[in-house]
C-alpha cells in the first residue's frame, strides 16, 4: 500500500508541474521516440513540447508501445496507459488544455509498426474512447476546436487512404513532399517529414554547405506555400544541426535530448531578444 502511494504521488505531482502558468512552451520540438524517456510522455511536458511521438504495434487487439515488436507483453506500455490516459487526466484538470498558458494543440504522433488496415481499426476504435479531448476533421477541412491533435506517420503502417476516405476523423496524416501538390488540407495534412539523411550532408561539424541551406530553403518554402508544417526525422541530435535547421525556418526539430533542447531554445530566444 505505501509503495502505491508513493507511485500515486509521484505522478499527482507531475501533473501539478504541468498546470504551473509560467511553463516554457517549446513550440520548435518534436520528442521523437519519447516512450524511451524514463518518464514517457512526463519529460516531454516538463521541458514544455507540444508534440511527442510513439511507435506502437498490434498484438491481440491491443496496441502496444515499442520501437520493435515486443518479445515480452507488458500491459502498462500500451497507447492508452501511457498517453491517452494521461493526457486525458491531465487536459481534465487544465480545463481543457494541455497547459494552462498555451491554447494550441498539443501533438501526439503515432507511428504504426504493423498492417494498415487492421491496426487503422483498433487505433480509430481506442481514439473514439478520448474523442472528448481530440480534435476532429470533418468534410477534410471544418475541425473541432480540442486540445489534442492526432497525426499519424510510420511507412507500410501508415493508413494513409483510410484517413483520406473518412469524412469524418480523429486521425490527420504526417506527410510526404511527394504528397504536396495534392490538393490536402493543412486539417488532414499538418506536418512534411522526410529523412534528414536523404537531403543533408550536414552533421554538426563546422558549417552547413550552399548546398544543404538550398536544399531545405527550398523544402521549406515549397512546404510553407501549402500551410503545412516542415519537419526531418533521423536528423542528429546537436545543437549545431537545430541551429541549421531553425535558421533555415524548419518548423519541428526531432529531439532526443529533452532538456538540453529546452535550454537551447530559451538562449535562442533570449539572444534574438538582445
Amino acid at each position: 500500500m505505501n509503495k502505491i502511494f508513493k507511485i500515486l504521488s509521484f505522478f499527482f505531482l507531475i501533473l501539478i508541474s504541468c498546470s504551473k502558468n509560467d511553463t516554457h512552451i517549446i513550440i520548435q520540438g518534436h520528442a521523437h521516440n519519447d516512450y524511451e524517456h524514463k518518464r514517457s510522455l512526463f519529460d516531454a511536458l516538463e521541458n514544455g513540447f507540444i508534440s511527442v511521438e510513439a511507435d506502437v504495434h498490434l498484438i491481440n487487439n491491443q496496441l502496444y508501445v515499442s520501437h520493435f515488436k515486443p518479445s515480452v507483453i507488458d500491459s502498462t506500455k500500451t497507447l492508452e496507459n501511457l498517453y491517452l490516459k494521461p493526457l486525458s487526466n491531465i487536459v481534465s484538470k487544465n480545463n481543457g488544455s494541455v497547459y494552462k498558458n498555451y491554447d494550441g494543440f498539443f501533438y501526439l504522433m503515432i507511428d504504426v509498426k504493423t498492417e494498415a488496415d487492421s491496426s487503422y481499426v483498433i487505433l480509430k476504435n481506442i481514439l473514439n474512447k478520448y474523442e472528448e479531448i481530440i480534435s476532429k476533421v470533418n468534410n477534410e477541412q471544418k475541425e473541432t476546436n480540442k486540445p489534442i491533435k492526432i497525426v499519424i506517420t510510420g511507412h507500410k503502417g501508415r493508413p494513409y487512404n483510410q484517413i483520406l476516405e473518412e469524412k469524418s476523423t480523429l486521425m490527420s496524416i504526417d506527410g510526404r513532399f511527394k504528397e504536396l501538390d495534392k490538393n490536402i488540407s493543412y486539417e488532414l495534412m499538418p506536418y512534411i517529414s522526410e529523412n534528414y539523411k536523404h537531403y543533408f550532408s550536414y552533421k554538426g561539424d563546422g558549417e552547413p554547405s550552399s548546398k544543404d541551406i538550398k536544399t531545405v530553403s527550398e523544402m521549406v518554402s515549397k512546404t510553407h506555400q501549402e500551410g503545412k508544417k516542415l519537419r526531418f526525422w533521423a536528423s542528429p541530435d546537436k545543437e549545431k544541426v537545430w541551429r541549421f535547421l531553425l535558421d533555415n525556418k524548419v518548423d519541428l526539430v526531432n529531439v532526443d535530448s529533452l532538456q538540453k533542447f529546452n535550454k537551447y531554445i530559451t538562449k535562442r530566444k533570449n539572444d534574438n531578444l538582445k
